[in-house]
């Protein structure tokens, strides 16, 4: 079986606690060819080669924070090998005394630092500009589309959110009136989320990320529909990060929906808390902030009861480039904002 290789950059409380030692044991008896060293920013990084099957077995067992550590962000990329590894090596900065030093600097640094600003538990983005990112270059719509949602571009969002803390991402892939498009451009935007799927199934095991489809069930094709089901159903017991596709979702239909319901239930009178059970969302906090691309400054009936209280972000950026950094943008605004909640 062909050989890959995989870079891995783990956050948090990595470094004086023997994560290297024991990432090394770990690469050792699955087999893996490699490096792993600190890096001056306080993160690890590891370089591994080897069955793809035993990669992805590191890379779920780094994310359990094992021994002492903590790892609170990660971000790993496949590539093309960089060059030959003997065996798994442990990379240390001069000396012996100077590396653990510089270690043990690292985790008081980890462990006394000061607060971080506050971080959204629950970002949705709504992502818009794909057509107009596409005629800026004179291509078609469709082209907007698979290069805003290409596996590798969403997968940099999740890493970005998850590093920086946030636990629930939401974002709309397809709403209720884009079945007013052509039928060309809509059967490329569901086909490129059957492609996603397959992808992100393995994403999601590796890195223990729960998913979940808002929206309509009865309208999207039944094959797609059945995969997204298959996946909620997987990882329903993960809880380290969660991922929600809004599809054939629209604000005025979900409300519409729950209102049929409770008078299908005969329910008389309803509270708040009981409303929310009826809602595509329940289970899952409301968004503290919602973003959206490419200059729009509306949030088009975007989860409108849940997000009474949210903050908006709206950035200039068509979705296609709005990356992992913009997402860090938004955030450190969010952490300047002080909400209220309508309390004066």
């Amino acid at each position: 079986m062909k050989e890959q290789e995989i870079e891995i950059r783990a956050y948090g409380r990595v470094q004086g606690v023997n994560f290297r030692g024991m990432a090394k044991k770990k690469a050792d008896a699955l087999g893996l060819k490699g490096l792993i060293m600190n890096r001056d920013d306080g993160s690890v990084e590891i370089v591994a080669r080897g069955n793809k099957e035993k990669l992805m077995s590191l890379l779920g067992w780094i994310q359990e924070s094992p021994g002492f550590s903590s790892v609170r962000g990660l971000s790993y990329n496949w590539r093309e090998s960089s060059r030959e590894f003997e065996d798994f090596k442990i990379v240390k900065s001069n000396s012996l005394i100077v590396d653990k030093a510089k270690s043990i600097l690292m985790l008081g640094r980890n462990l006394f630092k000061k607060r971080k600003p506050e971080i959204p538990g629950h970002i949705t983005i709504i992502p818009d500009g794909n057509r107009r990112w596409a005629r800026q270059r004179g291509l078609e719509a469709s082209a907007g589309h698979y290069t805003s949602a290409s596996f590798q571009h969403l997968r940099e969002l999740f890493q970005g959110a998850r590093r920086m803390g946030v636990k629930y991402l939401s974002l709309w892939g397809f709403s209720t009136e884009n079945w007013k498009r052509n039928k060309k451009e809509i059967e490329a935007i569901f086909s490129l989320i059957r492609k996603n799927v397959e992808e992100f199934r393995e994403e999601a095991h590796a890195t223990k990320i729960r998913f979940r489809h808002l929206g309509r069930k009865d309208r999207l094709p039944k094959d797609l529909l059945n995969e997204l089901e298959k996946l909620e159903e997987e990882t329903k017991n993960y809880k380290e990060f969660n991922v929600q596709l809004c599809l054939d979702y629209g604000g005025r239909d979900e409300l519409l929906r729950a209102v049929n319901m409770i008078i299908k239930n005969g329910e008389k009178e309803i509270s708040e808390d009981g409303f929310g059970k009826y809602l595509d969302s329940f289970g899952i906090p409301d968004p503290d902030l919602i973003i959206r691309t490419s200059g729009e400054q509306r949030i088009s009936g975007f989860m409108p009861y849940q997000a009474v209280y949210a903050e908006l972000y709206f950035s200039e950026k068509h979705f296609p480039d709005f990356d992992a950094g913009e997402l860090e943008k938004a955030i450190e605004e969010y952490g300047r904002r002080q909400r209220r909640f309508g309390g004066g």
